[in-house]
């Protein structure tokens, strides 16, 4: 018989989370930490990079479920990041969501189209964001 005060840990608890790890990456320092607070409420475990140097970094140290880009940064672009990133973690190259104010640009456009990535032309509003991540992640 089951004694009643012990926990048993096949049971998981309903009111328990399943936090999905999000990596932002983008050089403007504010919107990078807008968009971490508000991914972030919205039940996303959210680490950020301010370059693509320490995105790369980071996706070799750790995890991500969706990755948020911008495409023009220091160090290294958006595209870079995407090519090094999937060449580290191949599952990544469906979760990319790049953000840009640079669509018209005819490079950026090229590349955009040619990884079939969604992409957000800022300014974006923050609920399309949240949007696109769930949709991914669906």
């Amino acid at each position: 018989m089951k004694n009643p005060h012990q926990f048993d840990s096949s049971e998981r608890p309903s009111n328990s989370y399943d936090f999905k790890a999000v990596l932002l990456v983008d050089d403007d320092k504010e919107l990078a930490t807008s968009m971490q607070w508000i991914l972030a409420d919205q039940n996303f475990m959210v680490d950020v990079a301010h370059d693509g140097a320490e995105a790369i970094l980071k996706v070799k140290a750790n995890q991500y479920d969706v990755v948020v880009c911008d495409v023009m940064m220091p160090k290294l672009r958006g595209d870079e990041v995407y090519l090094e990133a999937t060449a580290l973690r191949p599952n990544l190259a469906d979760r990319f969501i790049f953000v840009t104010g640079y669509a018209a640009d005819p490079k950026v456009n090229v590349f955009l189209t040619k990884t079939g990535c969604k992409y957000l032309i800022k300014p974006f509003p923050m609920q399309t964001l949240i949007d696109c991540v769930r949709q991914l992640l669906s």
